[in-house]
Parts: structure tokens; C-alpha cells; sequence
């Protein structure tokens, strides 16, 4: 009976291994998000021209020929996809149990998250 428990280096694991990569993920990409909040709150605080075109001429700035402003907020965009993908699709396998609606929820997920970076992309490259 002792050998039967599934306790132990010898158990059955079942399920979709998940667990570290999405808590790891959902922290890297939380630190980005909040780093990035930090250097926008003190761009806002040390700034002195808060109009249109101040915040245009935030996000034109380069630093190496680099649109770096520009590519901090994109990457932020697409660390925010990336936190709200683990954690909707984490809800999605939770709490809707027939496989096809899940499977239709999820890949809606994805396409609505894809379109949403895709879209804030489009915005960056106008600025």
C-alpha cells in the first residue's frame, strides 16, 4: 500500500507544467512595467513643458541614434501583453471547463492581445 501513494520523487504529475515559467514571467514583466512607470513619473515631475508637443519631444529623443523612449514604452506594451496573457489564460484553464469554448476564449485572447501591441506600435511610430 506505501508503494501506491504518489508521494514523493516517484508520484504522478499531471497538468501543464506551467507553474514557474508563468510566476517568473509574471514578475519579470511586472518589474518592466514598473520601471517604466518610475521613469515616466520622473520625466513628468522633472519636466517643465507639459504640453503635446513636450511629450512628443520626450518620445522623439534618441540617445545613440536610438528612439529610446520609444522602445521602452513598446517593450512595456508588450510585457504588459505578455503578464495579462499568463494571467487570463490561467483563468480560462480554471474556470471554463469544456475544452472547445476554452480553446475559442483563448485564441480571442491572443488575437485581441496581438491586435492591442500591434495597434500601440502604430501609435509609437506616429509620435
Amino acid at each position: 500500500m506505501a508503494e501506491n501513494n504518489n508521494i514523493g520523487p516517484k508520484r504522478l504529475v499531471v497538468g501543464a507544467h506551467y507553474g514557474l515559467r508563468d510566476w517568473l514571467s509574471q514578475r519579470v514583466t511586472a518589474i518592466v512595467m514598473a520601471v517604466f512607470t518610475v521613469i515616466l513619473l520622473v520625466a513628468f515631475l522633472t519636466g517643465k513643458n507639459f504640453t503635446y508637443q513636450g511629450w512628443a519631444g520626450l518620445f522623439a529623443s534618441t540617445w545613440g541614434g536610438l528612439p529610446v523612449m520609444k522602445l521602452l514604452t513598446f517593450v512595456t506594451f508588450v510585457a504588459l501583453a505578455w503578464h495579462a496573457w499568463v494571467g487570463v489564460r490561467d483563468i480560462w484553464m480554471d474556470y471554463v471547463k469544456p475544452v472547445g469554448i476554452r480553446l475559442a476564449l483563448q485564441v480571442f485572447t491572443v488575437f485581441w492581445l496581438l491586435a492591442c501591441v500591434v495597434y500601440a506600435g502604430l501609435i509609437l511610430l506616429k509620435v
